[in-house]
């Protein structure tokens, strides 16, 4: 097989130096200052946002990913609950997806953009929609919630795009 191509970065993708580091300066902020337990490989977009209620709840594990105004939430006032809300490793949660209070969302998930989880996702799942559902079990992935096919992906439509 050939060697893999990747596409060169655009837009806002060329200053991923300056946003890695606002990254690991908010990463600090959350964990050290307010408490919150996201492990150090994990990334998430500076616009996602973890509940500061309770903010010992929020679990973040290893190679996970949170798009864009994506919300974990770890308490619900009306129901008087402060409970722990669990992502698991090699995870990602698509943008603006909101993971309700005392959800675990097991490894090895992607979490579609848009989607309202209301129960656990169990491990290597697929899950969408509002409220959301599996759609597809026992799926593989990477880091980050990559599909293991993704970098192919990539490089057959750079190289098309430079062809």
């Amino acid at each position: 097989m050939s060697e893999l191509q990747k596409k060169r970065p655009t837009g806002l993708n060329r200053l991923s130096a300056v946003r890695n580091t606002l990254v690991r300066l908010r990463w600090h902020y959350l964990t050290r200052i307010w408490g919150h337990d996201i492990h150090p490989t994990a990334q998430f977009s500076l616009s996602a946002k973890f509940d500061r209620t309770f903010p010992k709840g929020v679990h973040v594990g290893a190679h996970s990913y949170i798009a864009f105004e994506a919300r974990i939430l770890t308490h619900d006032r009306t129901r008087g609950l402060y409970v722990h809300t669990r992502i698991g490793q090699n995870c990602f949660l698509g943008g603006r997806c909101m993971i309700l209070p005392g959800i675990e969302i097991g490894d090895n998930c992607v979490i579609g953009a848009g989607s309202v989880v209301t129960k656990s996702v169990p491990p290597r799942s697929l899950v969408a929609g509002n409220p959301a559902r599996v759609l597809r079990e026992n799926i593989d992935v990477v880091a980050y919630g990559r599909f293991v096919d993704a970098d192919e992906t990539e490089s057959r439509l750079a190289m098309a795009e430079d062809g």
